[in-house]
């Protein structure tokens, strides 16, 4: 995995650069000491480990629902059974209106169930007394048909006043706003003795047992990004904690001013500690497997300016020890260092400060 050069490297490093070219102009002119003094400098020596890379992103925490409550019907609230900040659980009562209208409805309904329903019982007795007197020859056929007749009659009528009443029933329930899910009251937008209509927010519920964070990954990055990234997130009010989390949606559509891509996160929060609105740091874990690679500390690189890089490698010169400059490859950058592709043997020791005035075989002192 590869990164841009310019990304890597800072204007420091062209100043640095500047100064070391300037510096080893005025020694090679004519009449300078003839023995240079050993220049004091630190070193590290590359390693071969596993690199890490963490993409660091900063988001807002989004409840995966809220929802703008507000009742079937218009009427006039009888009373809220919540307040703001009042946590609530799915099917709890959140705001009753005044149903006296209904229930009257709902009352002559009833009443007209019960009076299909002796109409019923009735003809069922006729039917029954006709069916005895047709055996016995003491009534006619076609008596017994029309009492089955009234019979089929007041049972379909018995069935349209159930449904209505049915449908009545459930206007009277209209009246009460139940919560759809658990969560939290965000705002509420109504009182006792308001009249509200259909269609009006009454209250805003929130649910806080799911929230995903959102993020803008830069369009260099993004590719590198999949829903088997390993990802944990960062909660800036709850300092020292660290969640887990997973991607469950990468949005492959940019945004045109910052050429960014949203990144959504599912944040794993079984205490429910999580507030929505809150800001927090997703951390995605770009690693390149198990390969070693030649790691030298980012200090230690030097870019000219053509845009190669070098850095100055330490070797023995009898009792002392002189710095030759290597042009490198370098490969993936993370944050234990920078990859060495090409340039540099495992076991050299490199420069890490001071390199900034060295020239190629110069006499250096190691500080311990």
């Amino acid at each position: 995995m590869s990164f841009s050069c310019s990304a890597f490297i800072s204007e420091v490093h062209l100043m640095r650069w500047a100064t070391a070219g300037l510096l080893a102009l005025l020694v090679s002119v004519p009449g300078a000491h003839a023995e240079e003094e050993p220049l004091p400098v630190t070193v590290a020596t590359p390693v071969n480990v596993v690199p890490t890379d963490e993409l660091r992103l900063t988001g807002t925490l989004v409840a995966v629902r809220r929802s703008n409550l507000s009742p079937r019907v218009d009427g006039l609230v009888a009373r809220v059974n919540v307040d703001a900040g009042s946590k609530v659980k799915q099917g709890d009562v959140l705001l009753e209106l005044d149903p006296t209208l209904e229930q009257h409805a709902l009352r002559q309904r009833e009443a007209a169930t019960a009076a299909a329903h002796a109409q019923v019982k009735e003809d069922e007795r006729l039917v029954a007394e006709a069916e005895r007197l047709t055996r016995d020859n003491h009534l006619p056929q076609n008596e017994l048909a029309l009492r089955q007749a009234a019979l089929a009659s007041s049972r379909a009528l018995l069935q349209a006043a159930r449904a209505e009443e049915a449908g009545q029933r459930e206007r009277v329930q209209w009246h009460r706003l139940p919560a759809p899910f658990s969560g939290v009251i965000g705002r509420k937008l109504a009182e006792a003795g308001e009249w509200v209509t259909r269609g009006t927010p009454v209250l805003e519920l929130v649910a806080t047992d799911e929230l995903y964070l959102d993020v803008q990954a830069p369009q260099e990055r993004f590719a590198a990004l999949t829903p088997e990234t390993q990802v944990r997130v960062r909660p800036d009010a709850l300092t020292g904690t660290v969640l887990e989390g997973r991607i469950v949606a990468l949005v492959p559509v940019s945004d045109a001013g910052s050429r960014t891509f949203r990144v959504r996160v599912m944040v794993n929060d079984a205490d429910q500690r999580l507030l929505p609105g809150t800001s927090a740091t997703a951390l995605f874990d770009l690693s390149l497997g198990n390969a070693k690679a030649l790691l030298v500390p980012r200090d230690a690189i030097l870019r000219s300016p053509d845009g190669s890089f070098s850095l100055f490698a330490v070797a023995q010169d009898g009792d002392g020890h002189v710095v030759q400059r290597r042009r490198v490859t370098i490969g993936h950058q993370s944050g234990t260092g920078v990859e060495i592709l090409e340039g540099l043997a495992a076991g050299e020791s490199v420069v890490v400060r001071g390199n900034e005035i060295l020239r190629d075989g110069q006499p250096v002192r190691i500080l311990q």
